[in-house]
């Protein structure tokens, strides 16, 4: 861990090590990662970065150089990009993507939504905090104070599409701000109205003849994607024949014009049905297995953090909460799998005799059940097979369980013991916040059993297998 006041220090190492400024193509971070984009990975010295005091560890994959910092990598993350002066806020164009499409997608998908998971968790804190207020009568539904902290915790995902343009234009390297206003466009409280009026009366709404489909897509996440990818092919090229002269005004005028115009009439209502049509398969899915996804996410989610793509999964559970309103099919295996994690290095530090390794997995272990594991996985669990078997069979079970009871999601967050109140829904009964308690006990004394049975200190000159 960085001391306060070495955060400018570890950023100018971590700079130098990774092949300097002018290596750096983009980066960002999420939760507890600093993610490059490096134009050349064979300049970066990862050994010692690996060594430096600070840095938890280091992972490639998916074309993205991760250095994992934990708890602190916000403040490191301000200095890295502080100190990168060719890069605008730390990010940039992004640079030309190596490896397979597979790679290249997970890439975009995590590039596009890391940024907006402080609002998206900030969001889902108040309406488990306001579900928790209501269920034990301490704030009337009908009050002011309801209503408030409601429509304050409603922002974001009523605005997600503006959220969402921004991140995905400096992901997909076109102009943020002519993003968001097609986010806004899509959201407009015209363009709802006359959505709602087109309903009702059967007029259609047209636009230079043009059918514009009557959807609305206040909290929706494909069709602003959609929208900002084809910005991304338009905006160069506008720029590109717009007479000089007049390009500052006449690029972002066709620009809009041909990506508002094609999203209203083609893109939006494409991915409109798109989002549905995951919806319905995954409620299918629920119907006939709803024990078999929580159970795989829940034992093989270390494996996903390792390489960083469980960012990845994050669309589907947003896309769940926006259609149907809940999510059974990623957080419950993510809020297993952290507890069973947690939880076997905590039997780590009751069983071990090395004073070292007993404070290593008790802070980790603790961090790892609230929520954030990188520090326990490249600490203990990739170091302690034991371990990861633990966490595996912990995790499959607690998700196993919390399938078994349909237990759903309400509003988000880091998996963990702190947003446990997220399975809370305003109208739904508390059972499914005691199925997603009972699941996370579940994981974590099958977590905290399994490991300390294999467990052994290694005798002396040996590593534990």
């Amino acid at each position: 861990m960085a001391k306060k006041g070495n955060y400018d220090e570890l950023a100018k190492k971590i700079i130098a090590l990774v092949g300097g400024e002018a290596n750096i193509a983009n980066v960002t971070h999420c939760i507890t990662r600093l993610r490059f984009n490096l134009k050349d990975e064979s300049k970066a010295d990862t050994e010692a970065i690996r060594s430096t005091p600070g840095v938890v560890g280091v992972t490639s994959a998916n074309g993205q150089y991760q250095v994992i910092i934990g708890a602190e990598v916000t403040q490191v993350y301000e200095k890295v990009a502080a100190q990168l002066h060719n890069l605008e806020g730390g990010s940039a164009a992004p640079a030309k993507q190596e490896g397979s499409f597979v790679s290249r997608l997970i890439d975009t998908i995590t590039g596009i939504f890391t940024p907006i998971l402080p609002p998206l968790t900030a969001a889902g804190m108040l309406k488990a905090v306001l579900a928790i207020l209501v269920a034990f009568k301490l704030v009337d539904s009908a009050s002011s104070t309801y209503q408030v902290i409601n429509f304050m915790a409603d922002a974001t995902f009523y605005f997600l599409p503006i959220l969402l343009a921004n991140s995905a234009a400096k992901k997909l390297g076109c102009n943020p701000y002519l993003a968001m206003m097609l986010g806004g466009i899509l959201i407009h409280p015209n363009f709802v109205s006359m959505v709602t009026a087109s309903k009702e009366t059967g007029d259609a709404i047209t636009v230079f003849g043009l059918p514009i489909y009557n959807a609305t897509y206040s909290s929706s996440v494909i069709p602003i994607l959609l929208g900002v990818l084809l910005m991304s092919k338009v905006e160069p090229l506008a720029n590109k024949f717009a007479p000089k002269a007049v390009r500052f005004f006449t690029a972002p005028l066709i620009t809009m014009l041909v990506v508002g115009i094609a999203t209203l009439c083609v893109l939006g209502p494409i991915g409109y049905v798109i989002s549905n049509i995951l919806a319905s398969a995954i409620n299918g899915l629920s119907a006939i297995a709803p024990w078999l996804a929580p159970t795989i996410n829940g034992a093989l989610l270390p494996f996903l953090v390792m390489t960083g793509t469980h960012h990845a999964l994050t669309p589907i559970g947003i896309n769940n909460r926006m259609t149907i309103g809940f999510d059974t099919i990623i957080y419950p295996g993510q809020l297993a799998s952290n507890i069973a994690q947690g939880a076997a290095a905590l039997a780590v530090s009751f069983k071990t005799k090395n004073m070292e390794l007993k404070e290593l997995t008790s802070s980790t272990g603790i961090t790892a059940v609230c929520g954030i594991t990188e520090p326990v996985l490249y600490g203990v669990t990739m170091k302690i097979r034991t371990n990861m078997i633990a966490a595996m069979v912990g995790g499959g079970v607690g998700g196993f369980f919390m399938g078994l009871m349909n237990t759903k999601n309400y509003s988000g967050g880091s998996p963990g013991l702190l947003t446990l109140p997220s399975y809370i829904g305003l109208d739904a009964p508390m059972s499914n916040f005691y199925f997603a308690c009972a699941g996370a006990a579940i994981a974590f004394v099958v977590g905290f059993v399994v490991s300390f049975i294999l467990y052994k200190d290694p005798v002396e000159g040996q590593e534990n297998a």
